[in-house]
C-alpha cells in the first residue's frame, strides 16, 4: 500500500464522532458508541505495540499496526504515543522499562520491528513515558528511577540527529505530555505534577523548571493523558485515583474524578468516551490487564494479553 493512501486512511478513521451536545441522551450515547478511532496499546506478554480499530475485536486479524522489538532492553513496553510531524507524517514514540526508547516512522509497513527504528536511545532507569515537542523536534523520556532525559536534534526534520543534551532530576517520573495550549511540558511523578518550559532550539534546547503542584503525600502519579473534549484539561492517574488537571485561565489545579486505584492509563475521546486500563493485581504483571475498558462501548479483552497503556490515535491534540 502506498504511504499516502495508508496515512489518509488513518486520518479518516481517527477523526471520531461529531459533537453530540445537541442530541438527546439516547442519541448521544449511540453517537459515542459509534465513534470510530484507533487505540494504540502496549501489550507486555508478547511485548508489542498493537494498534486496533476501537470498534473491532482486539484479535490478530484486526491489528492495524504493530511494533515488535523483542526483549532485552526493550522488554516491558511501557508507553506509546503517536504524533504527526511535518517531515515524516505519523510517527510512533515508544519507551520500554528494560531501558530503551525509540521512534518508528509509520508508513506502508504494517508490522514493524527493531530494524525499522528511525532513532533509539538508552535512557535507562525504567523508562515509563516519552513525548515529542512539536516544531522544536526534541524528545523527552521520563524514567521512574527519578529523571527526565532530553534529546534534541541538530536538524528538526531528521529523527536520526537526536542526541542527549540534558538530564533533569524528577522523583518517580512516570508521565510526560506536551500541552500545545500553553506550550508547556507537563510531568507527573512522586507526590506531584509539574510543568517545564522548553527553551532554545536544536542542540541548544533545554528544559526550564516552571512550577510544581502537589498530588498529596504517598500518591505516585502513573500517567498523564489528554482530554480530547477540552484542550484545557488533562487526565492524571495516580495511586489514589484519577484526576483532572485543569488549565483554563492559566490557573493550574487538579480535581479528583475517581477514587479507583491501580488505574494505569485513562484518556477521553472527543466523543466523550473514556478508554482506560486498570492493573488486575495478579502475577506476573500485576500492573497490567488483559482488558481495555471503554466507558460507552464493549470492553475489549485479548486472551493472554497484559495491556499496560492505551492511547487514542487522533489526528492531533491541538
Amino acid at each position: 500500500m502506498h504511504r499516502r493512501t495508508f496515512l489518509q486512511g488513518l486520518a479518516a478513521a481517527a477523526v471520531g464522532a461529531p459533537a453530540v451536545t445537541l442530541l438527546g441522551q439516547q442519541d448521544a450515547q449511540a453517537a459515542v458508541v459509534a465513534a470510530n478511532y484507533y487505540v494504540a496499546t502496549t501489550e507486555q506478554t508478547k511485548n508489542k505495540v498493537l494498534v486496533f480499530p476501537k470498534n473491532k475485536a482486539f484479535s490478530d486479524a484486526n491489528v492495524h499496526w504493530s511494533f515488535s522489538p523483542g526483549g532485552g532492553a526493550w522488554s516491558n513496553l511501557s508507553d506509546v504515543k503517536i504524533r504527526e510531524t511535518a517531515a515524516q507524517g505519523w510517527i510512533a514514540l515508544m519507551a520500554a522499562s528494560g531501558g530503551k526508547a525509540g521512534i518508528v516512522n509509520i508508513g506502508s509497513e504494517k508490522n514493524t520491528e527493531l530494524n525499522d527504528l528511525a532513532w533509539s536511545a538508552t535512557p535507562g532507569g525504567n523508562p515509563h513515558a516519552i513525548e515529542r515537542v512539536p516544531g522544536n523536534g526534541s524528545v523527552i523520556v521520563a524514567s521512574s528511577d527519578g529523571k527526565l532525559t532530553l534529546y534534541a536534534p541538530s536538524s528538526v526534520g531528521n529523527l536520526g540527529s537526536l542526541a542527549k543534551v540534558q538530564t533533569v532530576d524528577y522523583a518517580g517520573a512516570h508521565g510526560v505530555l506536551w500541552d500545545p495550549t500553553y506550550e508547556l511540558l507537563w510531568v507527573v511523578g512522586k507526590n506531584r505534577f509539574s510543568h517545564y518550559a522548553v527553551m532554545g532550539s536544536k542542540r541548544n534546547t533545554r528544559l526550564k523548571y516552571a512550577a510544581h503542584f502537589s498530588l498529596g503525600s504517598g500518591n505516585l502519579g502513573h500517567d498523564l493523558q489528554p482530554d480530547y473534549t477540552n484542550h484545557q484539561k488533562m487526565l492524571i492517574t495516580a495511586t489514589k485515583g484519577v484526576y483532572e488537571l485543569l488549565t483554563d485561565g492559566g490557573t493550574f489545579r487538579t480535581r479528583k474524578i475517581s477514587s479507583e486505584t491501580r488505574v494505569k492509563s485513562h484518556v477521553r475521546h472527543s466523543s466523550g468516551e473514556v478508554v482506560s486500563i486498570r492493573g488486575d493485581g495478579t502475577q506476573p504483571r500485576d500492573w497490567a490487564n488483559k482488558t481495555v475498558r471503554f466507558s460507552a462501548s464493549p470492553d475489549r479483552t485479548r486472551s493472554g494479553a497484559q495491556f499496560y497503556k492505551a492511547r487514542i490515535w487522533t489526528p492531533a491534540f491541538q
